[in-house]
């Protein structure tokens, strides 16, 4: 994938200032856009007084409360923006476990913005258990719409023999995953441009993705999953997958499903598709009940609620 000069030149001050957070013990927990809402609300929380209020909870913030170090890559990268005599950083940085992962600010309404929260944490602790009871050695791996490329980041440190790849077409998740991997230190993890699987050749032993999953107004690519309900891109995925898993390959689909009177519309979906002995499959809810301020949204006056599943999927032979 090419980078212009400058895009870059961003990016390598980007990791600079990861770096040095990362150096300094910053630390920070993503939590979900209405937990944010809620925080930052409240009246201390009009301005950032510490590195997390800049960096985690995207307050606007006096020039003087960071170092030479930590302002110049922001400025360097492009990533400050106005705030009346106040700036705010573009970005965030958040924690899983020892990484440290760079992703955009709050709120996230740029339709390129790349998106890291709750849903993440779930997909990471679907991605850790299936590695930890998988039986067969992991060559070549994917990561399809990798967003801020936890997932491949994941792999790739688990398996540094294997050959992964994070896939996604918004240009600048390739950026942030480029440089969240530099920032993990992981090296067989590599970034390429494409729409699912379509740019992509060859076959994979390990498929995982975490696409978006509800239905947005606005069509903002890392949120809008198509269909009547988010579940258009699930589906497409598992369509890809079951064309391109090689030999005893597996998916881990990590996704959100729309209940709508008790009905799971995916789960039957799967069920249709993946009828057959060449197939060994589970589906399992990991969290009855996210996102519940979604149900407030046109489109959703039926839904009851939004469920976080899992499914597995495995060729046979």
């Amino acid at each position: 994938m090419m980078l212009d000069p400058h895009q870059v030149k961003a990016d390598q001050a980007l990791l600079q200032l990861g770096q040095r957070l990362h150096a300094d013990g910053y630390r920070f927990t993503c939590v979900t856009p209405a937990t944010h809402a809620r925080n930052n609300a409240r009246p201390e929380a009009q301005r950032a007084h510490s590195l997390r209020d800049v960096f985690g909870w995207s307050r606007p913030f006096a020039p003087a409360l960071l170092s030479t170090d930590e302002l110049r890559p922001l400025q360097a990268a492009g990533l400050l923006s106005e705030d009346g005599e106040l700036l705010r950083s573009q970005v965030r940085f958040s924690n899983l476990d020892e990484l440290l992962l760079v992703h955009s600010a709050y709120p996230t309404e740029a339709s390129d913005a790349v998106f890291f929260g709750p849903d993440s944490y779930r997909f990471a602790q679907a991605i850790q258990d299936h590695l930890q009871h998988r039986h067969t050695r992991v060559q070549h791996a994917v990561d399809i719409g990798c967003g801020s490329g936890i997932g491949a980041l994941l792999i790739a440190r688990a398996a540094a023999h294997a050959q992964v790849t994070a896939v996604d077409i918004n240009p600048l998740a390739l950026r942030y995953t480029a440089v969240n991997a530099a920032l993990a230190g992981v090296s067989n993890l590599s970034v390429e441009p494409s729409n699912l699987l379509d740019g992509i050749t060859g076959t994979f032993d390990l498929i995982v993705a975490n696409p978006p999953y509800m239905l947005d107004v606005g069509e903002r690519t890392y949120r809008h999953g198509g269909g009547s309900l988010g579940a258009d891109l699930s589906l497409r995925i598992v369509e890809q997958a079951q064309q391109r898993l090689a030999a005893h390959g597996s998916l881990l689909l990590y996704t959100g499903v729309a209940i709508v009177e008790g009905r799971d519309a995916l789960l039957e979906a799967v069920r249709e598709r993946l009828a057959g002995p060449q197939w060994s499959w589970s589906y399992r809810e990991l969290d009855p009940d996210v996102f519940g301020e979604q149900l407030d949204e046109p489109g959703y006056e039926e839904v009851e609620r939004i469920a976080a599943v899992a499914l597995t999927l495995t060729r046979n032979g």
